[in-house]
């Protein structure tokens, strides 16, 4: 059983999904000092730094074995992060605390750091690039599609003239919308 790859990654991810699908907002806490992590360092506090990664916070979050990875902003830039599952040290609901701590042997720590390059090779954080123009497909077919068709409540899809003639009592009924599909 010492062959065994950890379990720290799978718990991280159920934990995420946990926490979003329970309407909470899930916060981890990184250990921005080990090598590989890639955050903006200006919010880095005692070498630590939490994260909001919910699905409003970020764009294209892949929480997967090697790591966390997703799009933010930080002070109104975009940029890319990058957060190896080791550096992870916790994983908690904003609003309740609920989650769960991670512990990392010695052990794994020096094998991680053994593994992982330091130089030139590892990317580092950058601030995304702005599209400037993005061009449509002339083919594409852009015209709007109608969904549905909202008519008043009581109103029948009887033409105006096959609808029977009443008397009115003075009175005016507020219109309400009914959705016809």
């Amino acid at each position: 059983m010492d062959n065994m790859t950890s379990n720290q990654p799978y718990l991280l991810r159920a934990f995420c999904d946990w926490i979003v699908d329970n309407g909470l907002t899930p916060y981890i806490v990184v250990d921005a000092d080990l090598p590989g992590v890639e955050v903006p360092r200006q919010f880095v506090k005692d070498g630590q730094i939490v994260l909001n990664i919910s699905p409003s916070a970020c764009v294209n979050l892949n929480v997967g074995l090697e790591g966390v990875a997703f799009q933010a902003r930080f002070s109104g830039q975009p940029m890319q992060v990058f957060v190896p599952s080791i550096a992870v040290s916790a994983v908690y609901a904003r609003e309740n605390g609920a989650g769960t701590v991670f512990t990392r042997t010695p052990e794994e720590l020096a094998e991680y750091e053994k593994n992982t390059h330091t130089d030139a090779g590892l990317p580092s954080v950058q601030p995304v690039k702005k599209l400037e123009s993005v061009k449509l497909d002339e083919k594409a077919d852009t015209r709007p599609v109608q969904a549905g068709k909202l008519t008043l409540a009581g109103e029948s899809k009887v033409s105006d003239a096959k609808k029977p003639v009443t008397q009115s009592t003075g009175k005016s009924k507020k219109p309400s919308l009914k959705v016809i599909k």
